[in-house]
């Protein structure tokens, strides 16, 4: 309470802020920073959201895109330093160790402002003045709800703020299918409903407006480049370069991917390689029972939530795979909590 205290007497009167979230923004990263930043300038703060990179098209509906600044943009980096060097207080959101931001990771260490964390991830690293973190928080757009309604301004929640907040909270439980969809997060998207947010666009915008060639991309992951091994409880998709340029990907074409594989009957763990330009980027998904967070961790430079995390390899494509599927059969007893099988039918 201490903390708060002090964070509280710290936000009480008009500062400039800076707002950043981690790299390839999702809805909660970006919900939480544009749901804070139109709650702190209608408290009278001068506000900047920064995205380390770019962000899916079907997120620029939220009030506030207009004003992002993208920093991998060479031409946003003068102004970016500015900002954060003029800037009273530095908002870390949806990321909990400064390496989740690239190079704005160092400069924010350096900064003098007075640092607030807000973050649901596991392992914080601790490089903040005020941290409000939960790893029983669904997302972090649940906790940045929370703050504004510990700061005793639920009142200045409006439909606007309301949307951005119920997005992230909607992507991250996996439509409200997740395990973490708890009693607290029905509570919270209630009162966010009530207050006008539009749950049936919402889901519209983040869900049904695929291009033609996101679509097709899919049917061609599924019918082509998806590997399911029964015998390890897993599935997983292998993308390469030539089948993002084939369909043209754009960012955020590849979201949500790696969840059809986890649907297979059987499936305790899901992944999903893509091969970019500086390495191959995975992500995981597991049932309830298996920690992917924790495998992400230990091999492959990542980590996350217990049934969504994400790492990277600098192998290339094929090795990346064949370390997984190694890594898999010696993890399987740990991984599965079951006893490995003693046939192999592949």
């Amino acid at each position: 309470m201490e903390a708060f205290a002090s964070f509280k007497k710290e936000i009480s009167s008009p500062k400039k802020i800076f707002i950043t979230t981690h790299v390839k923004p999702d809805a909660d990263a970006l919900g939480s920073s544009l749901g804070l930043a139109n709650y702190l300038i209608k408290k009278g703060h001068e506000v900047t959201v920064v995205t380390p990179t770019d962000y899916p098209s079907f997120l620029n509906w939220m009030k506030g895109n207009d004003q992002v600044i993208d920093f991998s943009v060479q031409k946003n980096i003068p102004k970016v330093k500015k900002k954060l060097k003029e800037a009273d207080m530095v908002f870390c959101l949806d990321f909990s160790v400064l390496s989740r931001v690239n190079e704005l990771g160092d400069m924010i260490r350096a900064t003098k402002a007075y640092i607030v964390n807000i973050d649901h991830h596991q392992d914080p690293e601790d490089f903040a003045n005020y941290r409000l973190w939960s790893t029983q928080a669904a997302a972090t757009c649940e906790l940045v709800y929370e703050l504004i309604v510990m700061l005793g301004d639920k009142k200045l929640i409006d439909k606007d703020i309301a949307e951005c907040l119920y997005a992230g909270i909607m992507t991250d439980t996996g439509g409200f299918r997740h395990p973490n969809t708890t009693k607290n997060v029905h509570q919270v998207v209630a009162e966010l409903i009530e207050i006008g947010a539009d749950n049936s666009q919402i889901a519209n915008w983040i869900y049904d407006s695929n291009s033609v060639n996101r679509l097709k991309f899919i049917g061609f992951a599924i019918s082509r480049r998806l590997v399911v091994r029964e015998d390890l409880h897993l599935a997983y998709f292998v993308i390469g370069k030539k089948d993002l340029k084939k369909y043209e990907s754009r960012t955020g074409d590849t979201e949500g991917l790696v969840n059809y594989a986890l649907s297979l009957d059987g499936i305790k763990m899901a992944a999903l390689f893509s091969e970019r330009e500086d390495g191959v980027k995975i992500s995981f998904r597991s049932t309830a029972d298996v920690a992917v967070n924790k495998f992400a961790a230990s091999y492959w430079n990542g980590g996350g939530h217990k049934n969504a995390a994400g790492g990277r390899s600098h192998l290339s494509l094929r090795a990346t795979i064949q370390r997984f599927e190694d890594l898999v059969e010696e993890n399987q007893k740990t991984l599965f909590h079951t006893r490995v099988l003693d046939e192999n039918p592949n």
